[in-house]
C-alpha cells in the first residue's frame, strides 16, 4: 500500500513540474540557468531538478559532495489536490555522473505526512527517483525547465 501510495504521489510532483513549466505565468524566458543548473547537466542530469533562484552552490569534484544555496526555503503547490514540495534552504548531498545521492533538503507532502527525496539516478531517458527504498521513474524531459519558487517561507536550517 505504502509503495502504491508513494507512486501516486511522484506521479503527482511529475505531472506538476511539468505543467509548471508549460505555464507562461511562471516562465521567464529571459531566465538563464545558473551555474548550479549548468553543473547538473555536466553530471547527466537536466535543470529542472533543482527550483530558481539559486544563490551559491559548492561541489567537492573529487568527493562529490554538494551543498546549494538558494537563499531561503523554497515551496511549490503541486495541483490538483495541493500538495507541497519544499526545499530547504540548504540541500546537500553527493553527486557522481547518472547518480545524485545522500539527498538532504528535498521534501513532499502528501498523505499527510512529509516524504524525502533521498536519492535521484539517471537511466537513459528516465530519472529514478528513490524515497528510501521505493523508487519511481519519470522521463528526463518532464524536467528540462528549472520550476520558480511559487513562495518563500522562514527556515531555521
Amino acid at each position: 500500500m505504502t509503495k502504491y501510495l508513494l507512486f501516486f504521489f511522484a506521479l503527482i510532483l511529475l505531472v506538476s513540474l511539468s505543467s509548471q513549466t508549460a505555464d507562461p505565468k511562471t516562465q521567464n524566458p529571459t531566465r538563464t540557468p545558473s551555474p548550479a543548473h549548468t553543473e547538473l547537466t555536466r553530471y547527466g542530469f537536466p535543470i529542472g531538478l533543482l527550483p530558481s533562484p539559486v544563490k551559491n552552490y559548492t561541489v567537492n569534484p573529487l568527493t562529490g559532495d554538494f551543498v546549494v544555496d538558494l537563499g531561503d526555503a523554497c515551496k511549490i503547490t503541486l495541483p490538483p489536490d495541493n500538495y507541497l514540495a519544499t526545499y530547504s534552504k540548504k540541500v546537500t548531498g553527493k553527486i557522481n555522473h547518472g547518480r545524485i545521492a545522500e539527498i538532504n533538503g528535498i521534501s513532499v507532502r502528501a498523505f499527510y505526512q512529509w516524504w524525502s527525496i533521498t536519492g535521484i539516478r539517471s537511466s537513459g531517458e528516465n530519472l529514478v527517483f528513490e524515497v528510501g527504498m521505493v523508487t519511481a521513474r519519470y522521463p528526463s524531459k518532464n524536467f528540462n525547465d528549472s520550476p520558480a519558487c511559487e513562495g518563500r517561507r522562514h527556515s531555521a536550517s
